[in-house]
Formats: structure tokens, sequence, C-alpha cells
């Protein structure tokens, strides 16, 4: 059997250097200028991630859903730390929280405006990710849990979930809602809300395990 595999290997690679895979003539055609026309967006980037490959974003945001919960399940059976590192010294909690400040306005224009620049959910979550990281460094965290649970963090992130998968699905099954004009903040047609609901998820997700490797382990 293994002369077998042998001899495909040496099959497949004398097939890439003699025979040249075909490729289409596109010499007439703009990807790009193709997308933005489909999706009624100025970034293309963002016009594939939630439209033309919207099928795989849809999965990477369940993904990152059970990723979240992996990760409570794992430590729930954990003794939590009794220390929490945090920054003690005056200097280094007011440039984190400056830094948290400027992190958090750039996740807010990243998420408002994605699809007209560089930008998107993904990076818009990641951003506001950071200054809720930054925050919980300077902070208590008693304080951080009390405010997730009061303004029901954890439920606002289920709910950012279930939103994008349904507003996914109408536009999978080729529901297309309005355009807008093209380089105006409502254009797109739903690609800015599903730009801001993956932000809003990314950012509370990122939320819950800072708070559960805090508990447990007393440090980020």
């Amino acid at each position: 059997m293994k002369w077998v595999y042998i001899a495909s290997g040496i099959a497949l690679f004398v097939k890439f250097l003699i025979f040249p895979n075909p490729a289409a003539d596109l010499s007439d055609i703009s990807i790009v200028e193709s997308v933005v026309k489909d999706t009624g967006v100025s970034n293309a980037v963002s016009g594939i991630i939630f439209r033309n490959r919207l099928y795989d974003t849809v999965f990477e945001v369940v993904v990152f859903s059970i990723a979240i919960m992996g990760a409570k399940f794992l430590l729930a059976d954990e003794k939590p730390f009794c220390t929490i590192y945090q920054f003690t010294d005056q200097p280094s909690i007011v440039l984190a929280r400056l830094g948290a400040t400027i992190a958090a306005l750039v996740g807010i224009e990243l998420a408002i405006r994605g699809h007209l620049s560089p930008g998107g959910g993904f990076a818009a979550g990641v951003a506001a990710g950071t200054a809720i990281g930054l925050v919980a460094i300077t902070s208590s965290s008693q304080w951080m849990q009390a405010v997730y649970q009061r303004w029901h963090a954890a439920t606002w992130e289920k709910v950012s979930v279930l939103t994008f998968i349904v507003l996914a699905v109408i536009t999978l099954v080729g529901v297309e809602f309005p355009h807008g004009e093209l380089g105006a903040l409502a254009s797109g047609g739903v690609i800015p809300l599903l730009n801001i609901l993956v932000a809003v998820k990314v950012a509370l997700g990122s939320w819950a395990v800072i708070l559960v490797f805090i508990h447990y382990r007393g440090l980020l």
C-alpha cells in the first residue's frame, strides 16, 4: 500500500509540472468593482465577508460563540484564584484607561463605518474587547462583574448572535435590502447591521472571557 501512495504522489507532482491549470480570461472584469456594485458598499472586503461568503461568516460567528462557552466550561471546575493581578501605580492606570478610551472610540467608528472604509465588525469587536481588557486590569473585578450583570451583557450577546443568524438567513435566501446611495452611511442594505451585530458579539464575548480568566486565573 505504501508504494501506491508513493506512486500517487509522484503522479500528482508530475501533473503539477507538466499540465498547466486553466485560467479564465478576466482581463475585462474588475472583481473589486463587481463586488462594490453587487453589495452597494465602498469597502469591497466587507462586501465579500457579509455577502459573497456570508455562509462562512455565519459559522465563524458560531465558532466564536462555541469558543466562549468552551472557556467557561473548561474552567468551571477550577478553584477561583485568590490573588488578582492588576496595575497599581497611577501612571500605568492613567495610560491604560486612556488607551481604553481610544480603543473604544476606534471600535465604534469601525462598527458604524466599516462598510465604507477599512475595518468592519470583527475589527470593531477586537478594538472594543481591547478597551474592556484595559479597563479590567485597572479596575476591581467585582465592579466589572457587577457592570456585566447590570447591563445584561450575556443576554445582549445571545440576542446579537440570533439576530445576525436571522438576517444572514434572510440574505442567503435571496432577500435584498435597499442598497441606498453608494458611499453614504445608510448604504449597503443589511451589511451595516451585520457589521454592528458582529462588533457587539465579539466585544461582549471578549468581556465574558476576560471575566472568566480573571476569576479563575487571576490574570488575563
